[in-house]
């Protein structure tokens, strides 16, 4: 009789230790969550493994955006978007994802639009800034890291929330030039890469297939097979604005050869 009051007792002891554990581990993991939220309200914060939330917040704002890309070839640049038309009440040409920051220097976006024309007007800013103290227009790289400068302004300081939104900033000086710049305000220059939906997928069709020196042609065919084979909704209207070296400044390519290009 004994024996079995003590074994009962020690059944209860360890039920009871075991509910303690749970009721701790429980607690610990709401108090993670409010110290996540208490570092989500602020962007000037680091959390304590070294992430700002905010910015990251942007990036996924990025992933739900149409995808855009940009391709350099030899002498010469593409930068391609496709537009996401939710309803077939929207005129789809209402809808811009490619911009003019110089005649010679063009930009593509991904994420919140309205995030992007504040930056493009910031790029234009400072190209006309430039051209009135030095008598020459910027170079493609002093344009990019001027607007990822800006970006990244965002990122440091209170009172504000960081750009959801992600440029390819493409141009021309000596060689053909192609920048990304992205929420967290890092600017990277690249061969070819995209952003928006389907990131992954269509980075990685760009890395298998892409080649040095392409030309003109091959670089227009070389997107639209991209597009084609990653995108699933590759019917979506598509913005294909280009610069080749000795033209005086970017060019659209017309509905009809877009239809063209993509049905070959």
């Amino acid at each position: 009789m004994k024996l079995f009051v003590q074994s009962w007792k020690d059944g209860i002891k360890r039920k009871t230790l075991k509910i303690l554990i749970i009721n701790l581990i429980f607690r610990w993991k709401k108090m993670q969550t409010n110290f996540q939220q208490a570092y989500d309200r602020a962007i000037t914060v680091f959390s304590p493994d070294g992430r700002l939330f905010q910015v990251e917040y942007a990036k996924e704002a990025v992933k739900k955006g149409a995808t855009s890309l940009g391709v350099i070839g030899k002498d010469c640049v593409v930068l391609a978007a496709l537009k996401n038309i939710s309803s077939s009440l929207v005129i789809p040409e209402s809808i811009k994802k490619t911009f003019e920051i110089d005649k010679q220097v063009y930009s593509v976006a991904s994420g919140l639009i309205g995030d992007a024309r504040k930056l493009i007007d910031y790029g234009r800013y400072y190209v006309e800034r430039h051209k009135l103290i030095y008598s020459e227009r910027p170079t493609v790289t002093s344009i990019a890291r001027y607007i990822a400068d800006t970006v990244q302004f965002f990122t440091q300081y209170g009172g504000g929330r960081p750009f959801g939104v992600s440029l390819l900033i493409a141009g021309i000086d000596d060689v053909p030039y192609l920048y990304e710049v992205e929420p967290s305000g890092s600017m990277i220059g690249y061969y070819a890469i995209s952003i928006g939906e389907n990131k992954k997928e269509v980075d990685d069709a760009l890395e298998k297939k892409y080649k040095k020196d392409m030309e003109f042609d091959e670089v227009l065919h070389f997107v639209a097979d991209v597009l084609k084979n990653t995108v699933k909704k590759v019917n979506m209207p598509v913005e294909i604005v280009y610069y080749k070296k000795g033209m005086e400044k970017f060019e659209y390519l017309s509905e009809s050869e877009i239809k063209k290009l993509f049905s070959d």
